[in-house]
């Protein structure tokens, strides 16, 4: 399995996935013509695309997808915003799995201020899993659940309290990032990842940090923190998701 983020953040997101002759993407939160270039970065072309999987209808998370043309996969609850606008809706339910050719797709339900937003585990049938939860206000008991075992990680370290706390961000709006709904603080990140390091972890991916409350640098250290303190620092590679370019591509 390959993988490689195209963008990540409240400006946009979207990741790229290919196992075998299967190519997907989850989310389509930049334009057409961003998607399209940012995938020629990699060797990938638009047209390699199977299909999208959403996982909640923000925009930042589905901008362009009634104009990819691609088979999209979205929660049963918001299937009614898009049968007008986009041609294939294929429509899921959480916790009920799915499969697209050769990856064995489950998605589970996340607490964000959206209709029925989820996060997704991704197996190949060589064994490899990748679990992704972005958007994410708290990490529940399920969410620690589906993503154990995984052989990457791409998990949310939206913000950092101190920098949230004397940002020019409204009151009320920072209210909502730090809410049960809201987005993760790289603490509480670094603590769902504490409890998800195993030896076949290979890779975690910092995803959705906010360009105000955050740092890249900030968040790094926090996940590393967590890495030494449990002997994995060596073993795990870590990387931040680029917000306006594709990021590395890695195989796991």
């Amino acid at each position: 399995m390959r993988v490689c983020t195209l963008a990540s953040g409240s400006s946009g997101n979207s990741l790229y996935i290919e196992c075998g002759a299967t190519r997907i993407l989850v989310d389509a939160g930049i334009s057409r013509r961003q998607m399209t270039l940012r995938l020629d970065s990699i060797g990938v072309s638009l047209s390699d695309i199977d299909a999208v999987v959403v996982t909640h209808e923000h925009s930042d998370h589905t901008s362009s997808l009634p104009r990819l043309g691609l088979p999209a996969y979205v929660a049963s609850a918001t299937a009614h915003l898009w049968k007008e606008k986009v041609a294939e809706i294929v429509e899921f339910e959480s916790d009920e799995a799915f499969t697209i050719k050769d990856l064995y797709i489950t998605p589970f339900s996340v607490p964000h201020d959206a209709l029925d937003p989820v996060g997704f585990t991704i197996e190949s049938g060589n064994g490899s899993k990748i679990g992704i939860a972005t958007d994410i206000g708290t990490a529940t008991s399920l969410v620690r659940e589906r993503l154990r075992g995984c052989t990457a990680l791409v998990l949310e370290f939206n913000h950092d309290p101190e920098i949230l706390l004397y940002s020019h961000y409204p009151w009320d709006l920072k209210q909502r990032i730090k809410g049960r709904l809201g987005h993760l603080s790289n603490g509480q990140a670094s603590e769902l990842l504490g409890g998800l390091i195993h030896r076949g972890l290979r890779h975690v991916v910092l995803a959705h940090l906010s360009q105000v409350n955050n740092r890249p640098e900030v968040a790094y250290e926090s996940a590393f923190g967590v890495l030494r303190k449990a002997g994995g620092e060596s073993d795990i590679a870590i990387s931040v998701a680029p917000r306006k370019q594709a990021g590395e591509v890695f195989g796991i």
